[in-house]
């Protein structure tokens, strides 16, 4: 599954479901048109982020969409998932390429420029820019302004996703800006009804972003 669609990217949180709300809501939001999802488990025991994983990556491959975990590139081969996200904190690019192999998604972060272009020379294949707002999840964020998230798309090949506080309301802003998708976690997450909620995300993603 190494070609992938970042248009509306899906990271994952827990946090206030019971393990069937969980995988009830991913799914409907892959019917709503989610095309990637992320695991993110901060805290959970290794064997049960595992159990996860393979019970998630049976439910997104149903739908065709790849599965990739945070930071945890030992979970991500345990499991055998599409790939692996990482934080400027994490496992290096070239590190988990080399591990992980041509095949599988290795995705990564930049905040400016001279980050993107050195992640990208590393092997990355796509790149998360934010956070372009305040976010309320465990991470640590540093906003990354509109205008960067576009020098950045100017002068790299790899695709981009926005990250960081993106909703319906406000993911006008990306207009123009070269970006290939938008990330969301608690516009999804935390929605009452995660298929419709994704289907008018989804629908103005692709408006907003030109992506016809």
């Amino acid at each position: 599954m190494k070609n992938f669609d970042l248009s509306l990217y899906l990271v994952t949180n827990r946090d206030k479901l019971t393990d069937e709300e969980f995988f009830k809501t991913v799914e409907e939001s892959l019917k709503g048109g989610v095309s990637l999802v992320q695991l993110r488990e901060k805290t959970a025991p290794v064997r049960e982020v595992i159990e996860i994983a393979k019970k998630l990556k049976e439910l997104c491959h149903s739908y065709n969409v790849p599965l990739l975990i945070d930071d945890r590139v030992d979970i991500a081969l345990a499991a055998d998932l599409d790939g692996v996200h990482l934080g400027n904190e994490d496992m290096d690019v070239a590190d988990a390429r080399r591990i992980l192999g041509t095949d599988k998604i290795v995705g990564s972060t930049a905040k400016n420029l001279d980050w993107a272009i050195a992640e990208e020379k590393k092997g990355a294949d796509y790149l998360g820019v934010g956070a372009i707002f305040e976010t309320k999840t465990h991470v640590k964020t540093t906003r990354t302004s509109v205008e960067t998230l576009k020098e950045i798309n100017d002068n790299i090949k790899i695709p981009t996703v926005a990250i960081g506080g993106l909703n319906y309301d406000n993911i006008d802003i990306l207009k123009n800006s070269g970006t290939s998708g938008v990330s969301v976690v608690r516009a999804i997450m935390d929605s009452e009804n995660p298929y419709e909620d994704s289907k008018k995300l989804k629908e103005k993603i692709v408006d907003v972003l030109d992506l016809q």
